[in-house]
């Protein structure tokens, strides 16, 4: 029996190294994902932006402000695509910025603050890859240890219930039959 749960532990360990290495990829892709469509936004800007510059001094603000000041109601409606485009790229590159600022900053948008519309096409798209870096490896580690002891604590904790529960009828069993 003690050879069983042995095994039992050595699995659990493996399957959250191999679940934790995963956590690494997962925050590399949604980092791929969020320079994409940083990058996309900026291209779609990037027109409005020439405009911006060549009759509002690079007042983007002014420029849109012009187009939904204007009688057209075409042009005004253009006036809110284009910043609904801005909104988009200066969320975007906010939230890019904040990704790169440290190592680990990734790891923290990605679990506290993400973009959910990034995470979600990431989730729905993401390719299970192994990075053997050593943030993989540790994270890996981490999370395998920490399952191994919470299931570890769990089968520990039922045990006692469980024991100290047969404990309990049992003497009273005994007075029943006497």
């Amino acid at each position: 029996m003690k050879s069983i749960m042995d095994y039992l532990r050595l699995i659990l360990f493996v399957s959250g190294v191999l679940l934790g290495v995963q956590v690494p990829a997962f925050v590399d892709q949604y980092g791929q994902r969020l320079q994409a469509h940083t990058q996309e936004a900026k291209l779609s800007l990037d027109q409005f932006q020439r405009d911006a510059d060549r009759f509002f001094a690079g007042d983007i603000q002014r420029l849109i402000q012009h187009y939904q000041q204007n009688p057209d109601q075409v042009v005004n409606a253009g006036g809110d695509s284009i910043e609904a485009i801005y909104q988009r790229y200066q969320l975007l590159n906010g939230a890019l910025n904040q990704f790169n600022q440290t190592a680990y900053s990734g790891f923290e948008q990605v679990a506290f603050e993400p973009l959910e519309d990034i995470r979600q096409e990431v989730w729905q798209n993401f390719s299970h890859t192994i990075m053997l870096d050593t943030r993989a490896i540790a994270i890996g580690l981490v999370i395998g240890f920490i399952l191994s002891l919470a299931c570890e604590l769990c089968l520990v904790g039922c045990g006692k219930g469980c024991r100290h529960a047969y404990r309990a009828m049992k003497p009273k069993a005994k007075m029943n039959t006497e």
